[in-house]
C-alpha cells in the first residue's frame, strides 16, 4: 500500500485561498484523469467539499507523488503553486488512512461530528468510479471509510457534538433563539438546487417557515424540489418556483435567504442586496453555504442584512462545544485504521500464497501422472486414492506455513514476506502477476454496486 493525499481545508488554509482553489465537477474529472495519466500515480479520487480539496492516490513514489498531486492541484485549481503550496498538508500510508477516517467521522469537520460528509465521500467514490480512476486500494479505503463513519455515527454519541453546516448556520442568524422559534412563519429564498440547498429547504421547511421560494439556473431541478417540499403529509409549508432572473424581485420579501450554488462568479452583489433591503422594513438574514461565495462579503457591512457565510462560520465553530464522545470516536478510528492496514498487508500477499498453490497442484498432477505411467494396472479406485493422499500430504505441509506467512504479513513491516515466498519457492512473478490481476478484476465487479 502507497497511500498518498494532499490537500488543504478549513484548518490549514484562509476561506479566501479555499475560494479561488475551489474544483467544479468537470474539472475534478479532468484533474483525476490528468492524476491517472502521471507516472507515479497509479489510482486516484477527489474529495472537494465548501471547506476541503483532497487528491487521494496510490503512488510508486513518496517524493515524485507529492510533486506531481501538489502540482495538479495547483494546475487544476484557481490557486497558484505559489500561493497554494503553504496550505498544504501530506498524510501517506496510515496516516492517510487515519486522516480519512477522522473525515468521515466528522471529527475534521468545520462542525464537529456532522453527518453531511458521508455523502460527499460517496459521491467521490462513484466519480472515481464511473471514471474507473479508483482501483482496489481506493475503492476498500472509501468503502471503509463510509463504514467506520456510519459506526460512529450509530455507537457513539457524535451526532450530539455537532450538526449539519445548514443547521449550525441558521443557528448563528438566530442568535440564540430557537430555529423555530426565529424561523417560523417568516418567507425563505433557497438559491440552488443541489443537495446543500435541498438540505436548507428541508430544514427551513421543518422550522415551520410559512414560504420557501426556490431559484435555480435549471428550471426542473427547482421544480421537483418544490414538489418534494408540497408533497401531502408533509410539513404544510407552500413552496414555489422561480427563474433566476426574478432573484432580485423576490429578494425584497424574503426574510431568510439561503445560497449555495455551483458558480464561479457572485450571486447576490452589495448592491442588488441593498436595492431589496430599501424596500424593506423588516432586517434580512442571508446564509451563504457556496464555496466560491455566492454573496458579496460587503453585505457584512449593509444595514439591516446579517450574512453568514463559510468564514464567519468556522470562526464560530471554533467556540461550539465539543462532546465527550469525539475521544470515543477517535478509538473507534485508531481501531479501525489497524484493523484496515492489517488487512490490507494481508490481502498484499495472498496473490503469492495463491500463486504457491497452483504450483503445488501442478507438481501433484504432474507426478501422478507420471506414477500412471510406471504403474499402468493401477485400477480407477487405486488411482483416485493415490492422488487424494498426494493432496493431502501436500496441503498439509503448506497448511501451517500459508496460514503463518498471512498472519506476519498482516502486521507491520510485514510487506516482505511475500518476496521472501517468491523467492523461497522460485515462483514466477508473471504468474503471481496474473493472479493479482484476476483477483482486481473480480473485487472491480463487485465494488462497485457496494455502498
Amino acid at each position: 500500500m502507497s497511500l498518498l493525499v494532499v490537500g488543504l481545508s478549513h484548518r490549514s488554509a484562509p476561506v479566501s485561498v479555499l475560494e479561488r482553489a475551489s474544483l467544479p465537477t468537470d474539472t475534478q474529472i479532468k484533474l483525476l484523469q490528468d492524476a491517472l495519466a502521471a507516472e507515479p500515480v497509479a489510482e486516484a479520487a477527489v474529495l472537494a467539499t465548501c471547506n476541503r480539496i483532497e487528491l487521494y492516490a496510490d503512488v510508486d513514489k513518496f517524493h515524485a507523488g507529492v510533486a506531481e498531486l501538489t502540482t495538479l492541484l495547483a494546475q487544476h485549481s484557481g490557486a497558484g503553486l505559489d500561493e497554494l503550496t503553504p496550505y498544504l498538508y501530506v498524510h501517506y500510508e496510515d496516516r492517510a488512512v487515519h486522516h480519512l477516517f477522522s473525515v468521515a467521522c466528522g471529527l475534521d469537520s468545520m462542525v464537529v461530528g456532522e453527518g453531511q460528509i458521508l455523502g460527499q465521500i460517496k459521491d467521490a467514490l462513484a466519480l472515481g468510479q464511473e471514471l474507473h480512476t479508483a482501483g482496489r486500494l481506493l475503492n476498500d479505503l472509501f468503502q471503509q471509510a463510509l463504514r467506520v463513519g456510519k459506526r460512529a455515527h450509530s455507537e457513539t454519541g457524535i451526532d450530539r457534538a455537532g450538526q449539519s453546516l445548514v443547521t449550525f448556520g441558521l443557528e448563528q442568524l438566530a442568535a440564540g433563539r430557537a430555529v423555530e422559534d426565529w424561523a417560523g412563519g417568516r418567507r425563505a429564498l433557497v438559491i440552488g438546487a443541489g443537495s446543500m440547498s435541498s438540505l436548507a429547504a428541508a430544514t427551513l421547511a421543518r422550522a415551520g417557515v410559512a414560504e420557501i421560494v426556490i431559484a435555480n439556473r435549471t428550471a426542473a431541478r427547482a421544480d421537483r424540489l418544490v414538489q418534494i417540499l408540497n408533497q401531502p403529509g408533509g410539513t404544510g409549508v407552500r413552496a414555489r418556483a422561480v427563474t433566476m432572473a426574478d432573484v432580485g424581485a423576490e429578494l425584497t420579501h424574503a426574510d431568510i435567504v439561503v445560497s449555495c450554488t455551483g458558480s464561479t462568479g457572485l450571486v447576490l452583489t452589495a448592491a442588488v442586496v441593498e436595492t431589496a433591503l430599501q424596500d424593506r422594513a423588516a432586517p434580512q438574514a442571508l446564509l451563504d453555504l457556496a464555496m466560491p461565495r455566492d454573496i458579496d462579503s460587503g453585505v457584512h457591512r449593509l444595514g439591516g442584512a446579517r450574512l453568514m457565510d463559510i468564514e464567519s462560520l468556522a470562526e464560530a465553530s471554533a467556540d461550539a462545544p465539543m462532546a465527550a464522545d469525539v475521544d470515543q470516536v477517535r478509538t473507534i478510528v485508531s481501531d479501525e485504521v489497524a484493523a484496515f492496514g492489517a488487512a490490507q498487508r494481508a490481502a498484499h500477499i495472498t496473490p503469492t500464497v495463491v500463486a504457491l498453490r497452483a504450483m503445488a497442484a501442478d507438481v501433484v498432477s504432474s507426478e501422478v501422472a507420471r506414477l500412471e505411467g510406471r504403474l499402468p494396472d493401477l485400477d480407477d479406485r487405486q488411482r483416485a486414492e493415490v492422488t487424494r493422499t498426494v493432496r493431502r500430504v501436500v496441503d498439509k505441509l503448506l497448511h501451517a506455513p500459508t496460514v503463518r506467512v498471512k498472519q506476519l504479513a498482516s502486521e507491520p513491516g510485514g510487506a516482505g514476506y511475500a518476496d521472501a515466498l517468491r523467492e523461497l519457492f522460485d515462483l514466477d512473478p508473471q504468474t503471481v502477476a496474473a493472479v493479482s490481476r484476476a483477483d482486481l478484476n473480480d473485487t472491480d465487479g463487485v465494488g462497485r454496486g457496494r455502498v
